[in-house]
């Protein structure tokens, strides 16, 4: 019978630490970010909130570092959505469906949260604009493969474009929209991509 490895300190402070990333990205899907509080953080962590302190100093900081690992899950999740995709025209509508899944599922939920308090707190707001930049810069540098035909430039507008429509989907999913609309307009966007790519 194999003997039980022991964890080293430094495993044990990243298990401890992942668990309240990952409690705080919970929190904020079912309770949003006014409500979510380091108790309640450090409660579903199983962590103590003097625990908690030796990683993070404050909401803030713990705020913020959920930041990096949320996106840091997003940029996984998308790697591997991108992996499997064809190249060239029939990409642009799977493509435009995987945007909107990323922007629109649970942790696309979380950062929703944390961009609308970082509106009127400038350190969280510092704390997303270079890890949000990071994740659209990933991903636009994979769609790249799968389209490298199509001019540079007219590439990064229908990446943003559809990002930051998708986003806006999202928020109105959120807000209680209607479902059949927002699948009416994402197949209206595949289209439209789709004819400025045939365009170029």
């Amino acid at each position: 019978m194999t003997a039980r490895r022991h964890r080293t300190q430094a495993e044990r402070r990243e298990q401890t630490r992942t668990a309240l990333l990952d409690a705080t990205i919970e929190c904020l899907v079912e309770l949003g970010y006014a409500r979510t509080s380091v108790q309640e953080i450090c409660a579903r962590a199983g962590v103590s909130k003097g625990a908690a302190q030796h990683h993070f100093a404050d909401k803030a900081d713990l705020m913020a570092s959920a930041v990096a690992h949320l996106t840091t899950r997003r940029m996984a999740a998308l790697s591997a959505s991108f992996a499997d995709l064809p190249r060239g025209e029939a990409a642009i509508p799977t493509a435009i469906d995987l945007l909107w899944a990323g922007y629109s599922g649970t942790l696309a939920t979380a950062a929703t949260e944390l961009w609308i308090a970082a509106r009127t707190d400038p350190a969280l707001r510092a704390a997303i604009r270079p890890v949000d930049r990071a994740l659209g810069r990933e991903t636009l540098t994979q769609i790249r493969t799968l389209a490298p035909e199509l001019p540079r430039e007219r590439l990064e507008t229908l990446f943003w474009l559809t990002v930051n429509f998708t986003r806006g989907l999202a928020l109105d999913a959120e807000l209680g929209g209607a479902p059949a609309r927002r699948k009416q307009l994402l197949e209206e966007w595949k289209r439209l991509a789709l004819a400025a790519y045939r365009g170029a």
